[in-house]
């Protein structure tokens, strides 16, 4: 088998699959303008728009809808389908005995043929097989995406001619452009709740499979944590313990600490920046927040292991305290002061948009500016504030890095914030990474830890919104 030269990708880079969705913003935008111009000219310039149902501009997105969008449809199913096709039509091309290789073993030359075609290394010595396997699949991406060219510059024709045709001063293209505008912010909830979805049920389903080998009782109740288990059954310790309580004891004692650090804080830094900064002031503070809250997780950890932590370690010894070196009051507090911008500024934004007359009116009847705040601005801005909150307990649970670098690794059941302990999230990136089989026990004790912490967040999410709802009514 011959295929022919191995065509590189210079000698067809303008076919890359960004110039072709460049082509189509392109194309879209030429639809706009000669369907504008059309309707335009068909009433004779625009001294007589108002012969026209709608503003000229909306035939023109109708055009450039009719353009882009059938061909960004066929754009995406082609991107889905076009490279299994191509390998199946390369595994054809492979010798019988390489064909009916065990999937993985399959998997890992079909990688080799892909990284050799696109000139990268492979994982082991490529033979005659494999780089005729890679020149044929080089020329079938560049036939195919020939292929893609002329079918996609035909539909995007016959959608733009339908348009064309359709074009008329009477024709309502305004409902027509909302109704495919509201078509596509439905489809793009329902993506998201679709993806979500998916995300929960394979989730769910990883974890039906642990509690398939660990019951769900010694998990919910267990109170060790010990996932080491062998990857041969003749090694010591091959079973674990996976007692997940020490592990949610952990997350919460550490986020605790950090929304104890974080909220007060933030909220009065909001109260003073909203209420009692000068504008001047305000614009120096405020960027400075923004600036703090986009330092990597990294430099807190840092920030963490090489100052909080010997400090106090330190405070601790002259105090006559015991403070390990990496304790959960040290990991909490640094999670506090990173958190501590995510407050201020949500809750700052959401003081801001209390209407002025609220304050102007509480002013007027006598009350101070203390009293307006905690009486009137407060009360407005809870459901808001409640939201920042929210999302500052979402980055507590679900931070890493300061935790590893903090805290440690030590799955230790302790209320005790001078003593080392470990997050939910720090054991899922440590049972994910290794050599481990994806199939055991200590693998999937990572997604049944991931279904709880989601459990974990949605019950707090429930009762927030209950708590809102409560305050909103009281107030109203």
């Amino acid at each position: 088998m011959n295929p022919g030269p191995l065509r590189g990708p210079s000698n067809f880079d303008f076919m890359d699959y960004s110039a072709i969705f460049l082509i189509i913003l392109c194309a879209s935008v030429a639809a706009y303008f000669l369907g504008r111009q059309k309707v335009v000219a068909s009433i004779g310039g625009m001294k007589s728009i108002n012969k026209l149902h709608s503003l000229p501009g909306y035939y023109g997105y109708y055009a450039a809808i009719w353009c882009a969008l059938p061909g960004l449809i066929f754009f995406s199913i082609w991107l889905g389908f076009s490279d299994d096709f191509l390998i199946d039509r390369v595994i054809t091309e492979l010798p019988l005995s390489t064909q009916n290789l065990p999937s993985s073993e399959l998997s890992l030359v079909v990688n080799d043929i892909k990284n050799l075609a696109a000139g990268g290394f492979v994982s082991s010595q490529s033979g005659l097989d494999i780089q005729n396997a890679a020149t044929l699949y080089k020329n079938l991406q560049y036939s195919t995406k020939w292929i893609l060219f002329g079918l996609l510059s035909v539909i995007m024709l016959a959608g733009f001619v339908i348009a064309w045709w359709r074009i008329e001063p009477r024709f309502r293209a305004r409902n027509q452009v909302e109704r495919i505008t509201r078509i596509g912010l439905s489809f793009a909830s329902s993506l998201a709740i679709l993806t979500t979805l998916g995300i929960l049920l394979s989730v769910i389903f990883e974890a039906v499979r642990f509690f398939q080998q660990i019951p769900i009782t010694d998990f919910l109740f267990g109170l060790t944590w010990s996932p080491q288990t062998a990857i041969r059954s003749d090694q010591v310790g091959s079973s674990g313990s996976f007692g997940a309580i020490p592990l949610f004891v952990g997350t919460l004692l550490i986020s605790g600490i950090a929304m104890i650090v974080a909220v007060p804080i933030g909220l009065m830094i909001a109260i003073y920046l909203s209420e009692y900064a000068a504008p001047k002031s305000r614009s120096i503070i405020k960027p400075l927040l923004e600036v703090l809250a986009g330092i990597p997780t990294v430099v807190y950890g840092y920030f963490a292991a090489l100052t909080v932590a010997p400090l106090l370690r330190g405070s601790g010894s002259f105090l006559g305290l015991d403070i390990a070196s990496e304790s959960a009051l040290g990991a909490g507090l640094v999670m506090g002061i990173m958190i501590i911008p995510f407050v201020s500024s949500l809750s700052d934004d959401v003081l801001n948009a209390v209407p002025q007359a609220m304050r102007d009116g509480s002013l007027g009847l006598g009350a101070t500016t203390s009293e307006t705040v905690k009486r009137v601005a407060i009360p407005a801005a809870l459901p808001g504030i409640v939201g920042g909150v929210l999302l500052a307990v979402s980055r507590a649970i679900g931070e890493t890095m300061i935790v590893v670098m903090a805290a440690g690794l030590a799955a230790k059941l302790t209320i005790n914030p001078l003593e080392a302990v470990t997050t939910v999230t720090v054991q899922i990136v440590t049972l994910l990474v290794g050599d481990q089989e994806f199939d055991s026990a200590k693998t999937l004790a990572a997604f049944a830890l991931g279904l709880m912490l989601f459990i974990t967040t949605l019950i707090l999410n429930i009762i927030a919104l209950r708590i809102v709802r409560r305050f909103r009514e009281a107030y109203e």
